[in-house]
C-alpha cells in the first residue's frame, strides 16, 4: 500500500483560481483533489479518461453539452471519458471536491 500525505503534494494553480492537486496514483486509477475559487472556472475540456468525482464543499456547476448540471456538497457524478465538459464556480464559496480518474492520469498536463 503506498500512502501520499497531503503535506507531501503541492497544489497547482490550473487556470486562474483553479487549483489542482495530484493525489495517489495507482494501475488503474488516481485522484486528484480540485478547488475552484468563487467566479472561477474549468474551461470547457475533455479527456480519454473516465472521470468520478464528489463535491465536498461549495456548490459547482458543470456544464455538458451546454446544458448546467449543479453539484452540491455530497454530490457525485460521472464524466465518460471524451465527454466535453466544463466546470464553474458562480457562487460565494469555494468550491473543493475530489476526482477519480480511470485509466490514472499519472502525469496530466496541467501539472507542466
Amino acid at each position: 500500500m503506498d500512502v501520499i500525505p497531503d503535506a507531501d503534494v503541492e497544489a497547482t494553480e490550473a487556470v486562474e483560481g483553479v487549483f489542482l492537486t495530484q493525489g495517489a496514483v495507482g494501475e488503474e486509477t488516481s485522484i486528484q483533489r480540485f478547488v475552484i475559487e468563487p467566479g472561477e472556472k474549468v474551461p470547457e475540456h475533455d479527456h480519454p479518461h473516465e472521470q468520478i468525482g464528489v463535491v465536498t464543499e461549495g456548490t459547482a456547476t458543470f456544464v455538458v453539452d451546454g446544458e448546467d448540471l449543479i453539484v452540491e456538497p455530497g454530490d457525485t457524478y460521472v464524466i465518460p471519458g471524451d465527454e466535453p465538459h466544463a466546470a464553474l464556480n458562480r457562487g460565494d464559496e469555494t468550491v473543493v471536491g475530489y476526482d477519480i480518474f480511470a485509466p490514472p492520469r499519472a502525469n496530466p498536463d496541467w501539472q507542466d
